[in-house]
């Protein structure tokens, strides 16, 4: 029987997802049993480091548990920034009626803004959240391990950097670990806690409390480039990159997410986050990246030809002024198919169930590679990253419980078609092909695991 990607599914599907979206929460929680027993370390007191919009989310999301919180800046002028934006949004929840004054303001006194790292020698967990550069981390880090307590937990807020490169700079690798925060890190209510492979267990297991405290629905992950979420975020923008490259218009692939239920599609989502977002990073990464397979520099484009996205009024879409919702451009539409002229890629139409297999089936084959490599530890937790942080189809139930239900071996078949036409993207995980060759699901593989980690 083949799956209808397209048709809502039926009240009794959407149920059975419902269900296994809170159990895959409840289960995240549960870590292995190398950390489960530990002592805690306290975290009474905490240092932020960065006070831009993420390193001020996560001080205000530690104020809302009654944490003290040092908020450290460079200058005074960058600091009295992010306190008037933490001001600002304070007002905002007590006039939804989410707070009385009382509250906010006793929030807001929780953190104390300062330019001197010296604190940082009393506080029980350091949180670094500054720009998303390898260096700049590694230098934050160096200058946090000459002053930090030796006990003291130092987190990096990374999005996908490498949290062994980072911990190498201290003489406490152990002591280091990822606390991925998604923005706004107040309201997100996702954690990813990334784990290196020097990361002592009583780390591990306080990040993790931490992470429940603060009502987040918290993932243990280990280091791999974007952990869990973004790992597979990237194959889900590649593909709606080559299909616009392709012959695909913006509307008609974010057409086709939204049909299958994504509140917004992918193009749209980048308009809002910007389009520059991480352009030094990706032009520096072109002359070193692999040579054995297809790139898109389209993001690159759109940022130098001023679309960054809503702020600009035009990235992948245009926008009348002071409104949000995304108008076809021609222009730009003309452009893409010079663009594609000049790429040498014939331009051609797709499917909608072809636009929407490419821009999942990636996503899937991802989340077994992680599952194979220990990155995640279960087929639920990869789907509660994506049901949780990424707007994935909560009545879909996630991208691996999905590809459960359309049959690993039509999904595999399509990923191996894939492969022959598009490339070395679309190499198959492992762990697919022998589930398929086995007749086992990922809810079976994660049955296993579970009962493995002393789970009931």
């Amino acid at each position: 029987m083949t799956y209808d990607f397209f048709s809502p599914p039926s009240p009794e599907e959407a149920q059975a997802a419902a269900c296994y979206s809170e159990q895959a929460a409840k289960r995240a929680a549960h870590i292995p049993a190398m950390v489960s027993n530990q002592i805690l370390r306290p975290t009474r007191s905490v240092a932020v480091i960065g006070a831009g919009t993420m390193g001020g989310g996560i001080a205000l999301s530690l104020a809302s548990i009654g944490v003290a919180v040092k908020l450290i800046d460079v200058d005074d002028m960058s600091l009295a920034r992010g306190m008037e934006r933490l001001r600002e949004t304070i007002a905002g929840t007590v006039k939804r009626g989410k707070l009385t004054e009382e509250e906010g303001q006793h929030r807001l006194s929780l953190i104390a803004p300062g330019t001197d790292w010296a604190v940082i020698a009393r506080v029980d967990l350091v949180v670094e959240a500054v720009f998303e550069s390898l260096e700049l981390k590694q230098e934050v880090f160096r200058k946090l391990d000459a002053i930090a307590n030796p006990e003291a937990i130092l987190a990096t807020n990374t999005s996908g950097l490498d949290i062994n490169a980072i911990g190498a700079v201290t003489r406490r690798p152990q002591n280091v670990i990822g606390a991925h925060f998604f923005s706004p890190a107040h309201v997100m209510c996702l954690l990813e806690v990334v784990r290196s492979d020097m990361t002592a267990p009583d780390v591990i297991a306080t990040l993790m409390d931490l992470g429940k405290r603060l009502g987040k629905t918290t993932v243990l992950a280990k280091v791999y480039p974007g952990f869990i979420g973004n790992a597979l975020f990237r194959h889900y923008t590649r593909e709606a990159h080559f299909l616009i490259e392709d012959g695909a218009l913006p509307h008609e692939v974010d057409g086709v997410l939204t049909r299958f239920g994504y509140a917004m599609g992918v193009l749209a989502v980048q308009d809002m986050a910007g389009n520059d977002v991480g352009y030094q990073t990706k032009k520096a990464m072109i002359t070193t990246r692999a040579t054995d397979r297809r790139w898109s520099d389209l993001t690159l484009a759109l940022t130098e030809m001023g679309r960054r996205g809503q702020k600009d009024g035009k990235g992948w879409y245009r926008y009348e002024a002071g409104e949000r919702k995304p108008l076809r451009d021609a222009e730009f539409e003309q452009w893409l198919v010079g663009e594609s002229a000049r790429l040498g890629r014939a331009r051609q139409s797709f499917a909608p169930q072809e636009i929407l297999k490419r821009c999942l089936y990636g996503m899937m084959n991802e989340g077994a590679r992680l599952l194979e490599l220990g990155v995640a530890l279960r087929a639920s937790d990869v789907d509660t990253v994506y049901l949780t942080g990424y707007g994935f189809p909560k009545a879909r139930g996630g991208p691996l419980y999905l590809a459960d239900k359309i049959g690993l071996g039509n999904v595999l078949g399509d990923i191996e078609r894939f492969h022959q036409a598009l490339g070395n993207w679309w190499t198959p995980a492992p762990l697919l092909q022998q589930l398929v060759a086995t007749g086992k699901t990922f809810a079976q593989w994660d049955a296993e695991r579970w009962a493995e980690s002393g789970g009931d």
